[in-house]
């Protein structure tokens, strides 16, 4: 009979705050806000730590809500480099474990430690010794969940933050979910929640007893999947990334949901100028912008366009990625819906090798994005910005749209 899975969500808490607290001890136990220098600028928050999240501050809120809500903040401006080299730190102490690692953001990670048992003990064991070395090698606090799946594993990680361990012993899958919300539930969006909500189903465990035939009925091929995951069934494999990528990507999650499109435009334009970064790092190029949004709980959905020369320029990501979410939220009202969103992010696929000069349009932007790298490495992200895209991203409003 073969062993059951054994898989691990490794999640760090409050991740950038708590890199910025770790390299600055004068910041320890203070509120911490990263996302500008001061609650003066028209920013918006990267990122609060605990300690400032006790007084409101979430993720996405204007820097000057955040400074009246919290006014003895520090205000960061964020180092994305010292973020990237903690994030590989951290990636690097998973892959001692197991090859099988498949990084979502910076900051989280699934593991499948199916095959490393023999080695370093049971999951359990495993999770606890990846908490203790992330605390006492890289100096930062996760949280784990320990499951037999990815949905499970995802879902434990998330409650008892921060430094949390949630283990899912094999078999209790579907009783620990049977207690929570359906909003906990990949796939059960406001709209499935009406849905469900006119049925009388308000958990993931009466979900689960419920019809299946029924949820196909009404809600097709769909309804069979948040059956089966509601009865803790996820068949999806730990996809380990390997050299060289096949994407370069970056995502944010919102504190709080959100239905302002200024907030996560302006979100977007940092994930996209990260990732046009670390291509030009690696020297890469590509060819096919990806969004995706992960709206209240956990539907998650994506548009991708592909462009006809490879690139790796912020502003051309940008442009593309905006018009992605333009469109993906135009589509979303003018169907009745209005789905908050809980993740932003942006990726780049299709990637080849090399430096896209040839034209003199292409080697100008080449020369614009270079010398804007060689002034953030040296002065911080926020040092200097394009400002017609950064006005664009943060004053503009869909056309026709009002904020909510």
């Amino acid at each position: 009979m073969n062993e059951p899975r054994a898989i691990l969500h490794c999640d760090l808490d409050a991740f950038y705050a708590s890199v910025e607290q770790r390299d600055h001890p004068e910041y320890r136990g203070r509120p911490v806000i990263v996302g500008g220098g001061g609650p003066e600028e028209r920013g918006v928050v990267m990122a609060a730590s605990y300690e400032a999240r006790r007084f409101g501050v979430r993720s996405a809120m204007p820097l000057r809500m955040a400074g009246r809500l919290c006014p003895d903040a520090i205000f960061v401006p964020g180092d994305h480099e010292q973020y990237g080299r903690a994030s590989d730190d951290v990636m690097a102490l998973f892959e001692e474990r197991t090859p099988l690692v498949e990084p979502i953001s910076l900051d989280e990670a699934f593991l499948d430690v199916t095959a490393s048992v023999e080695l370093f003990g049971g999951p359990e064991q495993i999770a606890r010794s990846i908490k203790d070395d992330v605390r006492a090698r890289c100096g930062l606090v996760i949280s784990v969940g320990v499951a037999t799946n990815k949905l499970c594993a995802k879902i434990g990680s998330d409650l008892r933050k921060p430094d949390g361990l949630v283990v899912v012993p094999p078999g209790t899958e579907a009783a620990f979910l049977a207690p929570l919300p359906l909003e906990r539930l990949w796939g059960v969006g406001p709209k499935t929640r009406e849905v469900l909500g006119l049925w009388g189903l308000r958990t993931v465990g009466e979900l689960a007893v419920f019809d299946r035939k029924t949820l196909e009925t009404r809600l097709g091929e769909h309804g069979i999947d948040i059956w089966e995951r509601a009865n803790g069934i996820d068949d999806g494999a730990v996809i380990a990334s390997g050299a060289p990528p096949k994407s370069v990507g970056h995502s944010h999650t919102f504190d709080e949901n959100t239905l302002d499109p200024s907030k996560i435009e302006s979100t977007l334009l940092r994930l996209a100028e990260g990732v046009g970064r670390r291509l030009r790092d690696h020297r890469l190029l590509g060819r096919t912008v990806t969004l995706t949004l992960r709206v209240a709980p956990f539907e998650t959905r994506t548009r991708q366009r592909t462009f006809s020369e490879a690139t790796n320029d912020d502003a051309r990501i940008f442009h593309v990625a905006r018009q992605l979410l333009r469109e993906a939220l135009a589509e979303d009202r003018q169907g009745g819906r209005t789905s908050p969103v809980r993740l932003v992010g942006v990726s780049l696929s299709g990637l080849v090798g090399g430096e896209q000069l040839g034209l003199f349009e292409s080697a100008r932007h080449n020369r614009l994005n270079a010398a804007l790298d060689a002034v953030r490495a040296r002065f911080g992200d926020d040092a200097l910005d394009r400002a017609s895209v950064r006005e664009r991203a943060e004053r503009r409003r869909f056309s026709g749209h009002k904020s909510r």
